[in-house]
Formats: structure tokens, C-alpha cells, sequence
């Protein structure tokens, strides 16, 4: 009995799982499973084995490659590894032992004698092959590897090309479906001021008064529609890059002025404290005006939604070696290290989506998770950057955080 020894099996056949399980713990080691080379690379870290059982004919990576990766590992250098296969054909036993295999034994198993070869591999048996066969197999092998990588390489590139042709596909229908929705909300938005100056011909008072109600509901909803629709166009522009700038002379503090005006409510709402610092003191730069207010109410929008009421946000600039920076700090509720470079990626989202609320300013409230991505495309479309600084997440303490802005004040014609 050998209840200290602990043996990985690699195998995908789930029979000849099983009968080599059921063999060796009747006898007291302690049997590991895998699936295929990449579990069994990843449970022979996480277990450290005495030996390892390896069939040749496995998906994905076959035995041999696994063997030659094992023994690449400084920890499985010289741990037994037996193969263990049907494959019996000319040259697999050689095969196996030049990729770094110590035995090779075929199915179907000869209990009478396994037990005995299990426990002298585990006391160092190896077989051996003659330089003459070593050297010859070895170049076979060599030769085998070289093909099947550039096989893999192949597929991969195939795959690759399917993938970006896919993703422009997804790109381009997400843009024509974003311009077929807007005809339906022009539309909803006319007949929305139609009921608005309906309201104002309205006598009765009261019928005027739920006039003008339903109208700003109307109005409220395509607002916030066409917020998300112009959201998904410009990510899609980003991603396919073809967002389109209209340089021209931006000066930054009427464009941060004018986003102050528009959320100037919820943050009174919530007892937000918005502070504006030196902003009057930046140079005029060149840029695409429409395009950078999105970028910059993306990034205030999100400092509002992480702060707690009666927080504080500022605002500050700073000319820097033909550059400006802006500054957008909160007394939020920060942002985990390890979220720092993913925030800026498309889609994502801090925090479970079950929770999401359709508040967009709200205190973590909703959105797509596209304002970071489209702010970012649209900073370095203008040959800037825009990076975060927070010391982590802490809804406690509130750690904060701050958003870097930093941009050209001319841009290079490339």
C-alpha cells in the first residue's frame, strides 16, 4: 500500500477513468482526474503529483505535448510520467519517451502486472531509448511539433479573420439598427410638440395641465432613447473607426460650464458640491467641440453617479508642454485596482447588473457601460489620453476617485 503517493490521470475516456481510479485507491493512492491536457496542466500545479498517467489521444493538445510542456516546469522535471494509451502503433512508444514520457504501457490494462509497474515507476524506473533512436524519433517529433503548430497558427488566423469580419458585421448592423430607431423617435418627439402647444391652446386648465404632463414624460423618455442610441453609434464609429472630427477652436471652460447648467438640478437634488478650479486660465485648443462635450459629460456624469449625496466634485485644469489636462475629482466610492484599465473597455460595468437602475445620474445608477469606452475613443481621436487614479474601492470610507483628461492643444495633421 502507498497511501502517501498522489497520481494525476489524464485521460478523456470516462471507462478507463474510472477502472484506473478504482485500481489504484484499492491500493491506497490517492487517484486525480482530468479531463484533458489543459485540467491536467492545471491540476498537476494545484496538487503537486508523484506521478502522472497521461493517454496519448487527447483532445485539444495530445499526450505528447503535454508531456514536453510538463517537463518544462522546473516541479515536474523529474516526476514519472507514464503514458497510457490504446495507440500501439509503430513508433508511438518511441514518440512518447523522446517527448519526455519515463514508460509507456497500452490498454487494455494487465491488472496482474500494473500494480507492479505503478509502483516502480514511482521508484524511478525509466526506459530507455538508444541514441541512434533518440536522435531519429527526436527529429521526427521535432518535425511533428513544427507541422502541428503551423496548422494551429493557420486555424487561428482563419478564425481571427471570421471574427474581425463578424465583429465589423455586429458593428456596422448595430450602427444602421441606431439609424433606423431614430426615424420612429423623430417622429415620437414631433407629435410630442404638437401635444405641447395642443396644451397651451387648452382651455380648461386642468386638461391643459395633463397635457403639458404627458407631453414632458414624452419628452423625458425620448430624451433619454436618444441618449442611448447616440451612445451605441459612437462606440460602433470607435470601434470601426470612423468617428469623424470637426476641428475647430474649443475653449473647455464653456464647454464644462454648459454641462454644469445641464445636470446643475440633480446635483442640487442630491447636495452635490461641484467646484470648478482654473479652468479660465486654459488656452483654447483645437478639437471637435460636439465630440468632446460627450466625452466630458461622460466623465462628470460618471464621477455623479459614484459619489454619495452630499459629495464633492472637482473640476480643475492645468496647461502642460503644449497639452491641457483636466482634472474630474470625486469623493466617491472609488474604484478597485484591479478595475482601473477594464472601466474604459466597452460594455462594462462596476458592480452586479441585477442592481442596475434606470436612473443615469442617480447615485450608482444605470447606464450601458459605454460613457468611459466613448469618452476614451473620443480623447484619443483627438491624440489625447485619459486615465483614472483611485486608491481602491470603499463605499465606507469613500477613497474617491480621480479622471485625468489630457489633450493636444493643436493637433498634429497626420
Amino acid at each position: 500500500m502507498n497511501s502517501a503517493a498522489t497520481v494525476l490521470y489524464i485521460e478523456d475516456d470516462l471507462h478507463s477513468q474510472r477502472l484506473v481510479k478504482k485500481l489504484l485507491t484499492s491500493q491506497g493512492y490517492e487517484v486525480i482526474v482530468a479531463d484533458d491536457g489543459l485540467e491536467g496542466l492545471s491540476m498537476a500545479r494545484q496538487h503537486q503529483p508523484q506521478l502522472i498517467l497521461i493517454d496519448i489521444n487527447l483532445p485539444l493538445l495530445d499526450g505528447q505535448e503535454i508531456t514536453t510542456r510538463l517537463r518544462s516546469m522546473p516541479d515536474f522535471a523529474h516526476t514519472p510520467i507514464i503514458a497510457l494509451t490504446a495507440n500501439n502503433s509503430p513508433g508511438s512508444r518511441e514518440q512518447a519517451l523522446v517527448a519526455g514520457c519515463n514508460g509507456f504501457l497500452t490498454k487494455p490494462i494487465d491488472v496482474g502486472e500494473f500494480y507492479g509497474q505503478i509502483a516502480n515507476y514511482l521508484k524511478g524506473h525509466q526506459e530507455i531509448l538508444s541514441p541512434t533512436e533518440q536522435s531519429r524519433h527526436l527529429e521526427q517529433y521535432s518535425r511533428r511539433l513544427v507541422a502541428r503548430l503551423e496548422s494551429k497558427i493557420q486555424e487561428l488566423q482563419e478564425a481571427n479573420e471570421k471574427l474581425r469580419h463578424l465583429d465589423q458585421m455586429k458593428n456596422n448592423f448595430i450602427i444602421l439598427a441606431s439609424h433606423e430607431l431614430r426615424t420612429p423617435l423623430t417622429l415620437i418627439s414631433g407629435y410630442a410638440y404638437l401635444l405641447k402647444e395642443r396644451a397651451r391652446e387648452e382651455v380648461d386648465d386642468a386638461s391643459a395641465t395633463d397635457l403639458h404632463q404627458i407631453a414632458n414624460g414624452l419628452n423625458m423618455g425620448i430624451d433619454r432613447l436618444s441618449s442611448v442610441v447616440s451612445d451605441i453609434i459612437n462606440v460602433s464609429r470607435i470601434a470601426l473607426g470612423t468617428l469623424d472630427l470637426a476641428i475647430g477652436p474649443v475653449k473647455l471652460p464653456l464647454v464644462v460650464n454648459q454641462i454644469l447648467e445641464e445636470v446643475g438640478a440633480v446635483c442640487a437634488e442630491r447636495s452635490l458640491t461641484v467646484t470648478v478650479r482654473d479652468l479660465d486660465k486654459l488656452p483654447v485648443i483645437e478639437g471637435d467641440g460636439s465630440q468632446l462635450r460627450t466625452a466630458l459629460i461622460n466623465v462628470i456624469g460618471n464621477a455623479i453617479k459614484y459619489t454619495p449625496n452630499g459629495g464633492e466634485i472637482t473640476i480643475s485644469g492645468e496647461r502642460m508642454q503644449g497639452t491641457v489636462n483636466l482634472r474630474i475629482q470625486d469623493s466617491g466610492v472609488g474604484i478597485p485596482i484591479e478595475e482601473q484599465r477594464r472601466i474604459f473597455e466597452q460594455f462594462h460595468v462596476l458592480g452586479a447588473i441585477e442592481h442596475h437602475s434606470s436612473s443615469k445620474l442617480g447615485f450608482k445608477g444605470g447606464g450601458l457601460g459605454l460613457g468611459l469606452a466613448i469618452a476614451k475613443g473620443i480623447v484619443e481621436a483627438h491624440q489625447g489620453r485619459i486615465w483614472v487614479e483611485s486608491r481602491g474601492h470603499d463605499p465606507d470610507q469613500l477613497p474617491g476617485s480621480i479622471f485625468h483628461i489630457l489633450l493636444p492643444i493643436y493637433q498634429t495633421q497626420l
